[in-house]
């Protein structure tokens, strides 16, 4: 493997992840403007973004915090959201499995929905590609999103206030999600998982604390796993 491989796989996941600013810029503003009006200082609002860096996550627990949800309910409920991190882990192992422990480490905290999206993805397409390259545009991918990701929000956190409400920065959220999650519907269990989830979601809305969203999205995953299930049977 040459340098110079290494090297175009990494500006090639860096290419890639450059589209996902128009969303994550936003984004990111949002939640800096959000933590601030819910009553978290810099430091606060700062940290939850570094330590956490998973803006479903941040925005469903800054939420429930806003609720006066039980602390129990909040931390479940941010896992339950989060609970997608293992399954993209699980995802990645056998094409970064090998990699050294601190490589591991920090694909691990950098694994959020943008670059998973992306790498895996061209981990698909390129099996073949040496595990060097692979690392390479796992964290070409993540270059542009996660530095973004805490200046935007480190902004919002200080601008929010002048920020007029008519700008509406709150669409880069679901625009995010919709771009992340229309390339992902491949098969018909995914098709199947989604619908299932968005109409559970609209069933189970009136329940407290947001809890509408754990069961719907436990469900949406139990019909498409069965609906996979399925049809392997049948081939």
């Amino acid at each position: 493997m040459s340098a110079a491989s290494t090297k175009s796989a990494y500006w090639q996941g860096l290419r890639a992840g450059l589209p996902f600013i128009l969303v994550v810029a936003p984004f990111g503003l949002v939640f800096g403007v959000a933590g601030t009006d819910a009553g978290l200082n810099l430091i606060e609002v700062m940290g939850f973004t570094v330590l956490v860096i998973a803006g479903a996550a941040q925005f469903t627990a800054l939420h429930m915090m806003t609720e006066n949800s039980p602390t129990i309910v909040i931390i479940i409920s941010a896992l339950a959201v989060n609970l997608r991190m293992a399954m993209y882990s699980a995802s990645l192992a056998p094409y970064l499995g090998q990699a050294p422990l601190w490589q591991r480490a920090l694909v691990s905290y950098l694994n959020f929905d943008q670059n998973y999206a992306l790498s895996i993805q061209e981990y698909d397409l390129r099996p073949e590609r040496p595990l060097g390259q692979k690392i390479a545009y796992y964290f070409g991918a993540v270059t542009p999103i996660a530095p973004l990701w805490i200046l935007s929000t480190f902004l919002g956190a200080h601008l929010g206030t002048v920020i007029p409400p008519g700008f509406a920065l709150d669409f880069a959220v679901p625009i995010a999600f919709l771009a992340l999650v229309g390339p992902a519907l491949r098969t018909v269990p995914h098709v199947v998982a989604a619908f299932t989830s968005v109409v559970m979601a609209l069933l189970f809305a009136s329940m407290p604390y947001n809890l509408g969203i754990i069961f719907a999205a436990i469900i949406a995953m139990m019909v498409g796993a069965e609906v996979e299930r399925r049809m392997e049977t049948k081939r």
